[in-house]
């Protein structure tokens, strides 16, 4: 048996594999709720308790950095080290991977009929390095390098890199966001959940169009960002819409920058609880449009190809065939 695991801030979901005879065979999974554990070991315990046998290997996908294999968890006050976790439930081997390291790999995984095609790019298929990019909570990047026989998964950390405006409009919303902010302005403060909210309010209060009353009364009373995404879907409301257009636009353009930073020519998997919702407006023209504004090397972004992944299961899946490669 190998133990895998998608660690997040509010649910952390572990599963069993058989990886005997080459494929994995799904055993036993189960989610918790992790601001009620006071450690991983803690709910690792729970799980494994009727397992039996220890499990050879695990890998779990963690919200942070991990560095010497261990990892201070973002948004959870949990501490963890492989060995440590390894000599907890018994296994020969543990590895921690960033949570979007894990989804990465677990792309490559992935039935034809989970993922939905934004370009449909270059035919036949190129090998070469693979972008992610996955808008949720926060902003993840990670990269998938071709070595010539297999990918390699590669962390980041590039949510937290300079927002890089390419419009009058972008420099407005960057000048708006730093004084919002306090100065350095991230893409994470625009592609992600909140940075919804963030486009939102910005346009209000910049005057692009009044605030609908029956709007700002959801608004109050919900999840706001939710509460924009499905109106500007609908059409019903000209602030929605533009918000919705702004932040595919924004989104487009930080994936074609992906793209060209490791050239991935082997194409673009746009991950995380975002897309799937808005793939109506992903797929209106704006998204591939910034994708591909590159100048010189439009004709190259073209090419590749960009994929939504619809299964939210990519980073559990990414763990547990990483761990059928860990030895003892």
């Amino acid at each position: 048996m190998i133990l895998a695991g998608d660690i997040g801030g509010t649910k952390t979901l572990l599963a069993l594999f058989d990886d005997a005879g080459g494929a994995l065979q799904l055993l036993r999974d189960a989610t918790f709720a992790s601001q009620e554990a006071a450690s991983l070991e803690a709910i690792l315990t729970r799980f494994l308790d009727a397992a039996g046998a220890p499990p050879r290997a695990a890998c779990f996908g963690v919200p942070g950095v991990v560095i010497d294999g261990r990892c201070e968890t973002t948004n959870l006050p949990w501490h963890l080290d492989e060995r440590a976790l390894a000599a907890h439930i018994g296994a020969a081997r543990v590895k921690l991977l960033n949570d979007l390291e894990a989804a990465a790999y677990g792309m490559l995984h992935l039935e034809p009929q989970e993922l939905a095609a934004l370009n449909e790019g270059q035919t036949p298929r190129r090998h070469g390095n693979i972008a992610v990019i996955a808008a949720g909570t926060g902003l993840g990047e990670a990269m998938l390098i071709w070595d010539g026989t297999r990918y390699i998964p590669v962390a980041s950390e590039g949510g937290h890199a300079d927002f890089a405006p390419r419009t009058d409009q972008e420099l407005e919303l960057q000048r708006y966001l730093r004084g919002k902010f306090g100065g350095h302005v991230s893409y994470e403060r625009v592609l992600t959940g909140p940075g919804i909210h963030n486009i939102y309010t910005f346009l209000r209060d910049t005057g692009y169009a009044p605030e609908s009353p029956w709007l700002a009364e959801r608004l109050a009373s919900g999840d706001p960002s939710a509460t924009i995404a499905e109106t500007g879907l609908t059409r019903r409301d000209p602030l929605c819409i533009a918000t919705l257009d702004l932040f595919t636009s924004a989104y487009g353009a930080e994936a074609g920058n992906m793209a060209l930073r490791c050239l991935a020519i082997g194409g673009v998997f746009i991950g995380g609880g975002i897309a799937p919702k808005l793939l109506p407006a992903l797929r209106n023209g704006g998204f591939m449009q910034a994708f591909t504004a590159k100048g010189r090397f439009a004709d190259l972004l073209q090419g590749i190809p960009v994929h939504v992944a619809l299964n939210p299961r990519a980073p559990l899946l990414g763990a547990a065939h990483y761990a059928t490669h860990l030895q003892s």
